[in-house]
């Protein structure tokens, strides 16, 4: 199982890094689509590069789920994994940028594939090591479902904090 676990975990990395590049440009692709918005970034702000690690991540969770029926903590070890994947983004960011003033875009692209591959080595670990308790998958599901629904919602209602505003604009999400 062990071999299997990395398997799946080094895919769901390629996975999520083809994806969360492509959601980069997808809204920009579709001419500024209302439906690609909830998925995509809209701008350049640290909130919707969170986002683009977000998607990926949970859909192939959903789409894992189906070959990992008999793991009792798969959804406990997911939640703990992309919470720590959209976390790192930050503390990265604003940890470099905070030491060495603004980031070129190469660093930010590093930036989310460093995120993406640390929240998918703490996985693989998790699932291998089998120390995660679970005590409610239903309740760790639901967690994820709610912050994919707050990346919906933030789209197009947009709090005016520092996170969610565009350092090349200075606006604030879709309708800046």
């Amino acid at each position: 199982m062990k071999r299997s676990v990395g398997l799946w975990q080094l895919m769901g990395f390629a996975v999520t890094s083809l994806v969360g590049t492509l959601l980069h440009f997808l809204y920009d692709w579709t001419g500024g689509s209302a439906l690609a918005a909830p998925f995509s970034s809209v701008n350049e702000s640290t909130w919707e590069h969170m986002k683009l690690l977000f998607w990926p991540m949970f859909i192939f969770a959903v789409i894992q789920r189906f070959f990992f029926k008999s793991r009792e903590d798969f959804w406990c070890v997911k939640l703990k994994g992309i919470l720590l994947g959209i976390v790192m983004i930050p503390v990265i960011f604003y940890t470099y940028n905070g030491a060495f003033g603004q980031s070129p875009d190469w660093i930010n692209i590093a930036i989310f594939f460093i995120s993406a591959a640390i929240a998918y080595v703490y996985e693989t670990r998790q699932f291998n090591n089998k120390t995660t308790v679970c005590r409610s998958p239903k309740i760790s599901f639901s967690i994820l479902c709610v912050i994919a629904t707050l990346f919906v919602i933030f789209t197009f209602f947009t709090p005016e904090i520092g996170i969610f505003k565009d350092p090349l604009t200075s606006t604030y999400g879709i309708n800046g």
